[in-house]
């Protein structure tokens, strides 16, 4: 069966509003709102403006956890200080989920991962909602709420754990972890998978939304992140994950521009589209989706 993936090219405060109206779920309770809150220096995390209007209307937390590389972001007071820069700390409370901690999750399916390391604080939360940036990475080919569901909200040492494949928590010993690229993209999936059935285990709802501009061939993470490469393209909003990500890459790979082209051969370089079937293959959705536009 295939999934509805609502989508808007429109991209204002009003439009992200109407999208996630769209979607008919109710994230009730205390509610998360997973954002990258960008390091210093990055230009195309999600404004505060964009999003204010729908973080109010949730009466959300914008919600984090600490990098496992260097930067203003590998620690609580620096990562919260980077939020108020970026002006997050004007919309919500920011919470740097692993502060004070981790929990272990389980990964039930997949390869390679054993367990997945979140942030302790998230257990605090009713419902969460995915706000990711549509966007490339250096590791992973392209982010979004794949990438913002694993890495995103694993905690500093299980940040280094997905990336060095499993066999680590050092995030000083897991950027020299040797394995294939293929092996840390399936990583990304089995651990935003973990997170989507620990949710479920618990009756929480959780929602996608992908915001679809400044689309970079870096990521957010990244302090010279550099130029958008292509047009804006819109605004994708799903209950599933695998169909919201795989339509962001559809309307990348439907451009002509020239910029569109040099994005598709930085993600397929990194092997970046294989997260999609094999996130499909552990059942956290499915690539095949009904796109259905909105004003």
């Amino acid at each position: 069966m295939k999934s509805k993936v609502y989508f808007t090219k429109i991209i204002t405060p009003e439009s992200l509003v109407n999208i996630y109206e769209a979607l008919g779920i109710d994230l009730g309770g205390k509610v998360g709102i997973k954002v990258s809150t960008g390091e210093t220096g990055s230009k195309g995390y999600l404004k505060a403006s964009l999003i204010g209007p729908l973080v109010k209307k949730l009466h959300g937390t914008i919600i984090e956890c600490n990098t496992a590389y260097g930067g203003t972001r590998n620690n609580a007071k620096e990562h919260l200080e980077t939020a108020r820069e970026h002006g997050f700390t004007s919309i919500a409370d920011v919470d740097i989920m692993d502060a004070e901690g981790e929990i272990k999750i389980p990964v039930n399916k997949g390869k390679h991962l054993k367990y997945d390391l979140i942030g302790k604080n998230f257990d605090n939360y009713d419902s969460i909602l995915n706000l990711a940036h549509g966007k490339g990475h250096i590791m992973g080919g392209f982010g979004a709420n794949l990438k913002n569901q694993s890495i995103g909200i694993a905690s500093r040492k299980g940040k280094a754990y997905i990336h060095s494949v499993g066999k680590t928590t050092s995030p000083r010993l897991c950027w020299l972890s040797k394995h294939q690229q293929i092996d840390f993209i399936e990583s990304m999936a089995e651990a935003a998978t973990a997170v989507a059935d620990y949710l479920k285990e618990q009756g929480k709802p959780i929602a996608y939304i992908t915001v679809a501009n400044a689309i970079s061939l870096l990521c957010d993470c990244a302090s010279d992140q550099g130029d958008p490469v292509m047009s804006d393209i819109g605004i994708f909003a799903s209950i599933d994950p695998v169909a919201n990500d795989q339509a962001f890459i559809d309307a990348i790979w439907a451009s002509n521009e020239p910029g569109a082209k040099e994005l598709q051969k930085w993600i397929d370089d990194r092997e970046g589209r294989a997260i999609l079937p094999y996130a499909e293959s552990l059942g956290l959705g499915s690539c095949q989706y009904e796109l259905v536009e909105i004003a």
